[in-house]
């Protein structure tokens, strides 16, 4: 699976945990096949409202997992923090997960958090294409958990048995979107396939809004992101991450979402191509001079993500949208990725659901949906983390 077996090592039995420098952290991360970006050392650089840490496993002086920690300080109570580890920490996840935690939260709650939430990378469910298909054709299906099809990850199941047992929390929503990162999500698997295999399994929509974008003539580009615009106050950007953002800006007015501002991705392209000069691309997609949409593909090591996209609301039967996702696509392929991330989804399958479109559009890519274990909460200082807890529900967290 995507982030399943990001280390196969034997659980220490006398594990220590203490802060390594981002490059260790960096050296650790390139040595796996497959690690979330957003437990990268840079990642952290990009979250410039936490307070950002790395730390490490080690066995008898041996690096043997770590884990980037976002700090987040408790309103009128800054001396407390939540411990927040999205996607992470990159530990072996397939034995005593006891050895690991326990002296993560040791760690933690001697440093000042009050409680520690973190999302371990390892799935719970599979369902093909075809299965979620047949699931939206059938008026008695209503969520991708009630289709009688699908492929159960024993190493979920230990890992949501385990942390329950432990005291952990629950916290990924019924409907898949909340505050944090994603619990069901769509992914193409590429390892072993060629680009023909790959279109064979897309749906004949796909199919046929791939081969219209060229033949209307959309061109696909990788987009500067050196440093070139400087709006008033404003750090330096690369003059076509401002024309991403501006049609972002467009998509979110379009389709009613809060857009994130132009210094959050100037700050993403530059932090994240300083660590590695092919984690970040920026594409963009051009018919006779116009931009008609642009996305944004994060990689590390074998597995490619789709961060963000944007499109315009004229031209869109050119499908620029289709296009990039196509050279994104390939591009992963080129690299060796096990896996092309198309991020978040909703269970839901029914019909008069906003959010089953967004399933209805990647499943047409012929990948599969997935359920992780999700975010997961350890208070470590009860009274402070549902202190916490409710001033989030009165803010709609």
């Amino acid at each position: 699976m995507a982030y399943s077996e990001p280390v196969r090592t034997t659980a220490p039995t006398r594990p220590t945990v203490r802060p390594i420098s981002a490059a260790e952290h960096l050296a650790f991360v390139r040595a796996q096949r497959s690690v979330s970006f957003l437990q990268t050392p840079a990642w952290g650089r990009v979250k410039t409202e936490w307070r950002s840490e790395s730390l490490g496993w080690f066995d008898s002086g041996r690096l043997v997992g770590a884990g980037l920690v976002l700090h987040r300080p408790v309103p009128r109570l800054k001396r407390f923090t939540l411990a927040y580890l999205p996607e992470g920490p990159v530990i072996d996840w397939t034995g005593d997960i006891d050895a690991w935690l326990d002296p993560l939260a040791a760690y933690l709650k001697a440093r000042g958090a009050f409680a520690i939430r973190l999302g371990p990378p390892v799935c719970t469910d599979v369902w093909s294409a075809d299965a979620i298909k047949e699931g939206i054709a059938d008026p008695g299906t209503q969520r991708l958990t009630g289709l009688p099809t699908r492929w159960t990850d024993p190493v979920g199941a230990h890992v949501t048995d385990r942390l329950r047992d432990a005291g952990w929390l629950p916290q990924s929503p019924e409907d898949g979107f909340g505050v944090g990162h994603p619990q069901f999500k769509y992914e193409v698997p590429l390892a072993g396939r060629t680009e023909d295999d790959l279109l064979k399994g897309m749906n004949q929509l796909w199919r046929r809004n791939i081969r219209k974008a060229a033949k209307e003539g959309v061109e696909v580009t990788l987009g500067d992101a050196t440093p070139g615009y400087a709006a008033a106050g404003e750090a330096a950007v690369a003059d076509d991450v401002k024309a991403f953002h501006d049609l972002y800006v467009h998509t979110a007015e379009r389709d009613r979402f809060t857009p994130r501002p132009l210094r959050y991705f100037a700050t993403m392209f530059a932090v994240l191509g300083a660590e590695d000069p092919e984690r970040i691309k920026l594409y963009l997609a051009r018919h006779r001079g116009d931009l008609v949409a642009a996305t944004v593909m994060v990689r590390v090591g074998a597995h490619a993500v789709y961060a963000y996209g944007a499109s315009s609301t004229g031209k869109r039967e050119v499908r620029g949208s289709n296009a990039c996702q196509w050279a994104m696509i390939r591009d992963a392929l080129a690299a060796d990725c096990d896996v092309y991330d198309l991020r978040g989804i909703t269970p839901t399958l029914d019909a008069d659901d906003p959010h089953v479109g967004l399933i209805k559009f990647k499943v047409g890519t012929g990948g599969r949906a997935v359920r992780y274990v999700g975010e997961w909460d350890l208070p470590l200082r009860p009274l402070v983390y549902r202190t916490f807890d409710l001033y989030m529900k009165r803010r709609g967290r």
